[in-house]
Formats: C-alpha cells, structure tokens, sequence
C-alpha cells in the first residue's frame, strides 16, 4: 500500500464522514465493512450508514440547541451525512427526521461514485499492525465481539459498555384515526408530522402496570446491563416511578385532541419513518420487553389496537473505549498512533455526534498522511466541544457516552453594565449567545481546513 492510502473499519455514519472527508483531500481510502457478508444483531440493511434506532438526527434549530448547532456546523463544513440528512428529510416538526433507507442509500451510492474510494466487504478481526497502513476504527457501538476483544486487550482492559435499545415501528394505515390524530407538539412543523394516540388517567396506570409486569428479554448472568440515560427503555423509566412517563415519551403538553377539545392525561406519539409514511415508530418507546408482550401491550393503547409492527423494539450491547486516556489530541490511539478512533465508540453519543467524530478523525488522518499542520477546531464550537469531551479525563471513572449539550462548551465571556454591573444570559438568550459565538468561531477553521 502507499503511504497515503486510508484505511477505514467500519462503514456507519463515522465511518462514512470519515472516508468521504479524507477521500474528498485526495487520499486514497479503503473502505472494510463485513456488510453484506455479516450482520450485527442489529443490522439488517447492506448499505452503509445504517440507523438502527430512531430515525431523527434530533433538533434542527441551531440558534436555541447544542445538537441543531452541530447540524449546523456540519453544513458549513459540507459533510456527507447532512448532506444525505437534507437531500432524505421527512417531516418531524422541529427535529430532523429521514427516510432511513433512503439516507443509508444516498450516502452508499455517494461513498460508490468517489473514485478515491475502494471497498472489501470482510470481517476485521484485530487491531492491525503498524505494517497495514494508517487506519481508522470506525465500527462503532456494534464493534464485533473478535475485534472488539482485541482492542480490549491492546488497550489494558479499558473499552466499556452500555446497552441500548431500540423502539417498535408499526405501518401507519393500521392506526386508527378515528382514536388518533395528527398534531406535531405545539404545533410545530407541519400538522401531519405525528400522530397522537391519546390515554385517559385509568387507561395511562394500567398501560403502566402491565409494562412493569411484563417479561423482559433476559441477560446473560456475567452482564451487568448499564443503560445510556437518553435512551431508555420505557420500562426501566416506568421503574423510577408510575408518573415519570408523563414526564418523558408520554407527556401530553403541547397537544390538544381535536375530538374532544380536551388535552389527554397522558398522549403517545408516532413519528413518520419513510418518505411514503407508510411506517411509524413509536416515539420513545424503546424496549428490552419480549415480541409478544410488547404486541399485546402496546395494541392496548388506543388508537393502536389493531397495529401491524414492522418492527419489534430490542435491546443490544454498545461498546466504547475510556478516549481520554486511551486516544491523543488527533484521535490516534496514543500506544499504536498508525490508529486512529471515530464515532460512538469513542464515547459520543448521538448520530450527528457520531459523524462529526467521523469528520475529525478523516481530516485528521488526511492533514498526516499530506505532512499538513493538523489545525483542531475551536472549543467554542460544536466540533470542538465534543472532541474536547473525549478528551476530558476529570471524572475518568465515571465516563460515559455524551450528546452534545451546551453544558460541554467554554463559558460565555461576562459583560458588564455601564455601572459595572454583571450581566448573566439566562435561557433561551444564553444559548443564543452560544450559537452566535460557535458559528463566528468556526467560520477561520473551516477556512483553514476547506479542501482544494
């Protein structure tokens, strides 16, 4: 191989930021994924960039949240993904939601069409040798058992886990309307971007008590499972107590029953899935519950009684590594530098979160192999607060997978009255301030780092 050839193990969103960033520098990539020759439990699609959970990317306003803000960088920086994301967008009201098999499609046909880029569909089963070449190991939380214990061995028995289940899609023509309606959650977005199955006090109590009593998939007796708190299963929610569902997926503010003129004592919401809205999925209604409980159950909510599920929820493990002892500055694991680390196993959390390490890991990788000063973004930015994240060894014992969150960026710089007096943004002008300062921030690295 020649000194400037990339390769890149594993093919989801970082993966695919990460050989498209470093291919569109001019470097030769070669692109190992064990689609379509292996599956992980949770894949089913061959294409590459897969989602396997929700199909939304989370909020889209830049001005107000941290992760609408990377979305927002990740355009300026002409990344694949939000490219893919804009060009598969379905409506969601505030959040970016997309045909799923459409965005793994699009990023696939792209990553094909770049003629810097080569494909082996095998199985990677340990870290390579220095003797491989440059490498980036983006297999993500799904990381294989075989690799996944080699890395485990090379890195001192230091990789974590935590594990993360997904929710139950159902086809949108067996919902009933005449129970259900659409209505996006103050009215945001379109009025079709989610369909509302309302539940009264005793209906929400007994939904509840039924969930708590229903068999769960079981663990193995040496897993310990450790859950990610933004992805909860409901039922581990409905453990913490009957009411927190009010609080979380099933929170009825916002919505108003168009049948009755009533709000609902509890609501669940189904976001569209697909282009055609054909399929639905039941949004925050991820699951470890077996099949057939989770068909019973969930057809006792109203509006859903005669629901055909496309898709069960399930649960399954998510590896990352401890990145602030582990990786360097560069992502470079800091015992083997030839190797380089991106994504969600990392110990980011997110899909857009997950890109973006993608997108630093390639262009990381592409400025050495040029002999090119690697220049870092700013950490007033998203890309910056987020790889400063996998960095921050602080609390090391308690590291866990992270969405990006304004709570991770610098302080905003005090101003001060005409008198002296301090001056704090609060609220909604505080992450104002934020998005302001991270987008004026970025715009000299993006031009430092732009291709051509």
């Amino acid at each position: 191989m020649t000194e400037k050839t990339l390769h890149i193990i594993g093919c989801g969103l970082a993966g695919s930021e990460a050989a498209w960033q470093s291919a569109q520098r001019g470097i030769k990539v070669i692109v190992h994924d064990m689609k379509p020759t292996k599956f992980s439990p949770a894949h089913k699609n061959p294409d590459y960039a897969e989602l396997v959970c929700s199909n939304s990317l989370r909020s889209d306003d830049y001005e107000h949240n941290a992760v609408g803000l990377m979305h927002q960088e990740m355009r300026l920086a002409d990344s694949l993904v939000m490219e893919a994301a804009d060009a598969c967008k379905i409506p969601a009201g505030g959040a970016l939601a997309v045909d799923r098999n459409a965005f793994a499609k699009y990023i696939t046909e792209k990553l094909h069409q770049n003629p810097n880029i080569s494909f082996s569909a095998e199985e990677i089963k340990e870290l390579p040798p220095k003797e491989f070449g440059r490498t980036i190991i983006a297999t993500g939380p799904l990381t294989s058992e075989s690799l996944a214990s080699s890395i485990n061995k090379t890195i001192g028995n230091q990789s974590l886990s935590f594990y993360d289940a997904i929710a139950p899609v159902v086809y949108t023509e067996t919902i009933d309307m005449n129970i259900a309606w659409h209505q996006s959650r103050y009215d945001k977005g379109d009025s079709k971007d989610y369909i509302n199955c309302p539940l009264e006090k005793e209906e929400y109590y007994s939904f509840v008590s039924q969930i708590l009593q229903a068999e769960k998939a079981e663990f193995h007796n040496f897993e310990t499972p450790q859950y990610f708190d933004g992805c909860l299963p409901i039922e581990v929610m409905a453990e913490r107590g009957v009411d927190t569902l009010l609080y979380g997926p099933m929170k009825p503010i916002g919505l108003t029953n168009p049948k009755t003129g009533k709000h609902a004592f509890a609501v669940v919401q189904l976001r569209q899935d697909n282009f055609s809205d054909t399929l639905r999925n039941i949004v925050g209604f991820q699951t470890k519950m077996k099949y057939g409980e989770q068909e019973r159950i969930f057809r006792q909510i109203p509006g859903l009684q005669n629901a055909k599920f496309a898709r069960f929820g399930g649960i399954h493990k998510n590896t990352f590594i401890k990145s602030p002892v582990i990786l360097d500055e560069y992502l470079r694991l800091k015992i083997s530098p030839h190797i380089s680390f991106a994504g969600q196993i990392t110990g980011c959390e997110g899909y857009i979160e997950s890109a973006a390490v993608g997108f630093l890991a390639g262009y990381f990788a592409a400025a050495e192999l040029q002999g090119k000063d690697i220049i870092l973004p700013p950490k007033t930015t998203a890309f910056g607060s987020m790889l400063n994240h996998l960095q921050d060894a602080t609390n090391i014992e308690d590291y866990q997978p992270m969405n990006i969150n304004f709570g991770l960026f610098p302080e905003l710089a005090l101003e001060k009255t005409a008198n002296g007096k301090i001056i704090k943004k609060k609220g909604v002008n505080r992450k104002q301030a934020y998005s302001k300062r991270a987008l004026s921030d970025i715009a000299p690295w993006l031009e430092a780092i732009k291709i051509g």
